[in-house]
């Protein structure tokens, strides 16, 4: 299947034609559904990934640094996601995991330490 985009931004308006390779039938309206899905799926993890995690200003570029990290944060992400424990903005549950110990052992599954232990 071939799909053409059309944008135009002020006055200068570009074409872009790609190739997709499917098993689908050929039809033009569930083709654009599987486009516009993949593409929705791209945009909501590396948008959150830039915004709330700086993803784009990440200086590790060397060796496994860039992936490992990457990887470390993919997993904060999705334990983010997954807590239902308040109903919050992501930065504001990163904020909590950052300050509360007993928020962060939530996260991770274990039980929050207590507070007289001393140590």
């Amino acid at each position: 299947a071939v799909v053409e985009r059309i944008r135009t931004v002020g006055d200068h308006t570009s074409t872009e034609r790609v190739c997709y390779i499917s098993s689908l039938p050929a039809d033009a309206e569930r083709i654009a559904l599987a486009v516009r899905s993949h593409w929705e799926v791209e945009n909501r993890l590396h948008w959150c990934l830039d915004v709330q995690f700086g993803d784009d200003y990440a200086r590790a570029r060397s060796g496994h640094v860039a992936h490992n990290l990457a990887l470390v944060r993919h997993m904060a992400l999705n334990l983010i996601r997954l807590d239902t424990s308040i109903k919050t903005s992501i930065k504001t549950k990163r904020l909590l995991a950052a300050t509360s110990d007993e928020f962060r052992a939530a996260l991770l599954g274990f039980e929050a330490p207590d507070e007289d232990d001393g140590e």
